[in-house]
């Protein structure tokens, strides 16, 4: 498995309207990032424990998803800190970024350098593919976003 500098986990599904903006997010980073060995792409439905092992090798992280916490369409990018304990959500396969870096410590004592959490604020997430108008209209503003977070990211790697 190769090693990234900076590894993007986006996660989503296209099957839930605006839930699938992670993923959406991902592909166009692949594309705006191709070529450039020191990035990473993953995308899943949800972040597993199973992803541990890529979070312990890679220097930077960015996490992508959509939030049902924020205005439809808000653009946000926050920093990352490991939680104090991994949450019931290890039972159902499910992990927060958060919770994600805790597990990835305690499995492998070693965690990403930088850590960020871009989200996009959901405004549907009904079983159709597509996006909300407000969620299309922030796509723009994602996407500089995202490439400027991974931008960051890189600068910070060794």
């Amino acid at each position: 498995m190769p090693q990234a500098r900076c590894l993007i986990l986006a996660c989503g599904n296209t099957l839930r309207e605006d839930d699938g903006v992670g993923p959406w997010l991902a592909e166009w980073t692949q594309s705006r990032f191709a070529g450039e060995p020191r990035v990473r792409v993953l995308t899943q439905h949800q972040w597993t424990p199973e992803l541990a092992q890529d979070l312990a090798q890679a220097e930077t992280v960015l996490f992508v998803d959509c939030a049902t916490d924020a205005a439809p369409g808000e653009v946000r990018v926050d920093p990352v800190e490991v939680a104090q304990a991994v949450g019931p959500g290890l039972g159902t396969h499910h992990l927060g970024a958060a919770e994600l870096l805790r597990l990835t410590k305690e499995l492998y004592d070693a965690v990403p350098r930088s850590a960020l959490l871009l989200t996009v604020g959901a405004g549907s997430l009904e079983l159709r593919e597509g996006f909300s108008e407000a969620v299309q209209a922030a796509l723009p503003l994602a996407c500089v976003r995202l490439e400027k977070a991974v931008l960051q990211l890189l600068a910070t790697a060794i």
